[in-house]
């Protein structure tokens, strides 16, 4: 059976590990990718003037206004002192062509102050320039920038199918690393002053070892963040309920015509906050966001500047019917079926926030591991296949020798 279980991780090792190197890397780094992206482009994220700013509603009015061919879909509700307010955009349809406007951005920075736009960028843009490299990471982390084929995300369900992978031969790796419990210290040591390939062999072994339980956590979270809908909540609503939404149960979609307008984000901000009430959620309404293709509002409950929900389980979301305002579902951290608990933990554990910043920390230091276990997994497999290959070399040169030897012998 070992035999079997050596081929197998070599295999799927080989198979994966330049995929994981580079989600590894990636991932170290957009643990703080507002922090490096705010490093990166003070203009992106400081307000240029420190006067009064205005609220968010009227600031999102200014912008549209200014610019009829787009509409605001993320709007934050509330802003970090000194901070510019970041909206997303999408292009509205033209009418005389009724095709959508052509926009070179997606995201902007405005002045709470004025509503001037300080800059804008297209988010995920192919390209490593100072204002696009943090988001170019982000994205590159889970879809390798690989096209949209058929109406599949190649790179999104490539790095899912991978994670996948990543979780049958964590498990067998585990097994591997043991083969004699006599032994098993063996596997947790690193003999740093032989160096060379020993050292490395025990960076991949015992540093898999050590860190095995966060590898497994990662591979798992990977797979729930790319293939969340078609493969994981599959898996869990086999052993538990999911409480639907209106992106996981098109039911509930609101019945729209294409490009209608939706109700304006006031009247479903005023129904927020009433749902805030009913629903004993702690934090205000910290975003309204306007999905124009499913016809639905959502409204996140945070402070100004926890979009991304540092701690816990992250932030509480309402969703709205935004043709006539009716409530469509919600989800509240902490509350719901197993399967909710279990979903709603899955991005909080894959980015480290459910420990806040010492996670983010941990998992930095997990990225830069996966990278190493990747390296030094491809170099003990290109030792090996080297050995074999001298081996194989050595053995055909022997029996050369021998056939010489004997056609010789006989000749005499």
């Amino acid at each position: 059976m070992r035999p079997v279980l050596v081929r197998l991780h070599r295999w799927f090792g080989i198979g994966i590990a330049l995929f994981l190197f580079v989600a590894g890397l990636t991932g170290a780094l957009i643990a703080w990718d507002h922090e490096l992206d705010a490093m990166l482009n003070p203009t992106f994220f400081y307000a240029r003037s420190d006067a009064q700013p205005l609220p968010s509603l009227e600031l999102a009015r200014r912008v549209e206004a200014g610019d009829p061919r787009l509409q605001v879909t993320y709007l934050p509700l509330s802003l970090e002192p000194g901070h510019a307010l970041q909206m997303m955009v999408l292009p509205r349809v033209d009418p005389k062509t009724n095709q959508p406007y052509t926009l070179d951005f997606n995201q902007i920075a405005v002045d709470p102050a004025t509503g001037a736009i300080q800059s804008r960028r297209e988010w995920g843009a192919l390209s490593v320039a100072r204002l696009n490299l943090m988001p170019f990471i982000y994205k590159l982390h889970y879809t390798l920038f690989l096209p949209f084929t058929g109406g599949i995300d190649i790179g999104t369900w490539l790095m899912g199918i991978v994670g996948i992978v990543w979780i049958f031969d964590s498990v067998i790796a585990l097994v591997l690393s043991f083969p004699s419990m006599k032994a098993w210290k063996k596997s947790f040591a690193f003999r740093v002053r032989r160096g060379g390939y020993a050292l490395t062999f025990d960076l991949h072994r015992s540093g898999g070892v050590w860190i095995w339980g966060l590898l497994l956590m990662m591979a798992v979270t990977s797979v729930s963040m790319n293939l969340s809908t078609p493969v994981v909540q599959p898996v869990v609503k086999f052993f538990s309920t999911l409480t639907p939404t209106p992106f996981t149960d098109p039911s509930l979609l609101p019945n729209a015509k294409p490009n209608e307008a939706p109700i304006a984000r006031e009247a479903i901000l005023k129904q927020a906050i009433q749902a805030r009430a009913d629903k004993h959620i702690e934090a205000p309404p910290g975003a309204i966001y306007y999905a124009p293709m499913f016809h639905v509002y959502g409204i996140g409950y945070f402070g100004a500047g926890d979009d991304h929900g540092d701690g816990g389980l992250g932030n509480a979301w309402t969703y709205w019917n935004a043709q006539n305002g009716q409530p469509l579902g919600a989800q509240i951290p902490g509350k719901g079926t197993a399967g909710d608990l279990f979903m709603q933990a899955q991005f909080p554990l894959h980015s480290g926030r459910i420990l806040g910043v010492g996670g983010r920390i941990l998992i930095s230091c997990v990225g830069v591991m996966v990278a190493v276990l990747s390296a030094t997994g491809l170099l003990i497999w290109l030792k090996k296949m080297n050995a074999r290959r001298l081996a194989s070399s050595t053995r055909k040169t022997k029996t050369r020798v021998v056939q010489t030897q004997t056609e010789s012998a006989a000749s005499r």
